[in-house]
């Protein structure tokens, strides 16, 4: 069967994003925010234009990558004292690490692993398996979320922590005073963290009005829309930066950065020359990573290392079954 003629004139751009990960554009529920925007903290709005790196600006001596990752071993089910009902509840393995890039090449710089029993049951335990010890960490029930939800919450809350952890040990490691912290993710939580930088790959708001947001998608590689304060629950500087990629969909290679709100302005401005001078030469490509050039190689091989390090799936659940048989 030949294929359908396409239609004279008709164009399309591909997204190079893989599309088992979702998409960086969540369009489908894309919408527009609610946050309070401050759009004048470099630029006032009417002189908005693409901001190109600036000359001056080096790379830090030593650049450091946070992530985390988790999985979910088993869901259970944890007995009231009463007998009369039980409460759910998740067994995880979650670990956090920090890569570290400088002269030296980059190097795993600290890394974390941890197993959780996550549950709204007040009376749980720990839960001991041959394949190691599932620490007890007590979840909010709360009446807007569904159970499964205040326990992914509870995971992820715990896993932030981490992070932080990380972070601290590997930076007390360091000799270097200029060094630049990125985080996979939102900074929220970690807003307290010097230099650092949370690094967003996909988006789900859209926190600009329409006669600034248009701008993003006239981005060339390696530049950057204007710093910006955004507010919500939270308060944070941030803008959308570019990173090299063939040209294609109006958002491809398009990240959002953000830094402490606890930062002036002038400080917030710096930051965001520093990730254009820092990020644009650690972009992955399609060849390497199905979510390029979003996946920062850093950040991928950190992945990598993590998930092997969380142990074989099939081993510890096994040894979950084993450790909740009832004694003989």
């Amino acid at each position: 069967m030949s294929a359908p003629p396409s239609r004279p004139g008709m164009r399309f751009a591909v997204d190079p994003w893989d599309p088992s990960y979702g998409s960086s554009l969540d369009a489908e529920n894309l919408g527009e925010s609610t946050a309070r925007v401050v759009a004048d903290v470099e630029l006032p709005a009417d002189r908005w234009r693409p901001v190109d790196p600036e000359p001056g600006v080096t790379p830090p001596s030593a650049t450091l990558f946070v992530d985390g990752v988790r999985r979910i071993d088993a869901q259970v089910w944890v007995d009231e004292p009463d007998a009369a009902a039980a409460s759910p509840g998740l067994c995880a393995s979650y670990a956090a690490g920090v890569v570290c890039c400088c002269d030296d090449g980059a190097h795993l710089a600290a890394v974390d692993v941890r197993r959780g029993l996550f549950t709204t049951a007040a009376h749980a335990v720990d839960v001991a398996t041959t394949a190691g010890i599932y620490r007890a960490s007590l979840a909010e029930a709360r009446p807007d979320i569904a159970p499964a939800q205040a326990l992914s919450l509870a995971l992820q809350s715990r896993l932030a922590d981490v992070e932080i952890t990380t972070a601290v040990a590997a930076r007390s490691g360091l000799s270097t005073p200029d060094d630049l912290l990125v985080v996979d993710g939102p900074l929220r939580g970690r807003q307290h963290l010097p230099r650092a930088l949370g690094y967003i790959k996909s988006h789900r708001s859209e926190y600009l009005p329409a006669r600034l947001s248009g701008l993003v998608a006239t981005l060339g590689a390696g530049q950057r829309t204007p710093v910006f304060l955004l507010g919500s629950s939270w308060d944070r500087y941030t803008w959308y930066l570019r990173l090299p990629c063939a040209p294609g969909a109006p958002w491809a290679g398009i990240v959002r950065l953000e830094c402490s709100a606890t930062l002036t302005g002038e400080a917030a401005i710096a930051m965001a020359w520093l990730s254009q001078a820092t990020l644009c030469r650690y972009a992955s490509e399609g060849y390497k990573d199905a979510r390029a050039p979003q996946n920062l190689y850093p950040i991928a091989g950190l992945e990598r290392q993590l998930r092997r390090r969380l142990g074989d799936a099939g081993l510890l659940y096994r040894a979950l079954r084993a450790a909740a048989r009832p004694p003989a």
